[in-house]
């Protein structure tokens, strides 16, 4: 394949995404046990309120839920499609080459969505630390991702 020069770049980047997306996951898992286990409770006799919303984080704000919902779905797919970076990587042939770049494909557009909700969550304030660290990470993989899928097409 042409362009061997760019696969230590990619390599990186490869590497570099993968444990972002790890921790991306991870944090985001964190956040939904926290919002299980000491989310909305209403009793037996209640009613819910007017304006609830079903994907409630008491940690956070409005845009909380969705950002923590879809920044786990990013970053599953995103470390799923590492795999198939890392034969591409490994291999560096056209053959390797779709599997690759389709699967970083959707993992990055995945990541832009999440990206979009983050920044609204910054927009609106009121957040922890951890979820600042995963509004940071999916702002940073969402360029990382995009530079990874221009080093595996090798500037075609």
């Amino acid at each position: 394949m042409a362009n061997a020069g760019l696969k230590p770049v990619a390599g990186f980047l490869l590497v570099l995404n993968l444990c972002m997306y790890v921790i991306v996951a991870a944090v985001g898992g964190w956040a939904i046990n926290h919002a299980i286990n000491y989310g909305f409770f209403i009793g037996s006799g209640l009613q819910l309120p007017a304006h609830f919303s079903p994907i409630y984080f008491p940690i956070g704000n409005a845009a909380t839920g969705f950002f923590v919902i879809f920044a786990v779905i990013a970053g599953v797919v995103g470390a799923a499609s590492a795999l198939a970076g890392f034969h591409h990587v490994r291999a560096w042939s056209s053959e390797s080459l779709p599997a690759a770049a389709s699967s970083g494909f959707i993992a990055w557009t995945l990541t832009l969505l999440a990206m979009g909700l983050a920044v609204k969550e910054i927009e609106l304030h009121g957040r922890n630390a951890r979820l600042v660290c995963m509004e940071s990470f999916t702002i940073i993989l969402s360029a990382t991702q995009l530079f990874y899928l221009l080093a595996i097409h090798g500037g075609r």
